[in-house]
C-alpha cells in the first residue's frame, strides 16, 4: 500500500508542479506554451525518475 501510494504521488506530483510551474512562468514572461511544455517534460521525467528510484528501493536492487 505505502509503495503504491508512493509511486502515484510521484507520478502525479511531478507533472502537476511543472504544469503549475510552467504556467506561472509563461504568465510571468508572456510566453504562453513554451515553459509549459518544458516543465510538463521536465516533470514527467522527475516523477519517471523518482518512480523507478523508488522501486529499486524497495525491491532492493540500489
Amino acid at each position: 500500500m505505502a509503495l503504491t501510494s508512493g509511486i502515484l504521488s510521484q507520478l502525479v506530483g511531478g507533472p502537476l508542479v511543472g504544469i503549475f510551474l510552467g504556467t506561472w512562468l509563461d504568465d510571468l514572461f508572456s510566453t504562453k506554451p513554451l515553459f509549459l511544455v518544458l516543465a510538463l517534460f521536465l516533470g514527467v521525467a522527475s516523477g519517471t525518475y523518482g518512480t523507478i528510484h523508488l522501486v529499486r528501493k524497495y525491491t532492493g536492487d540500489d
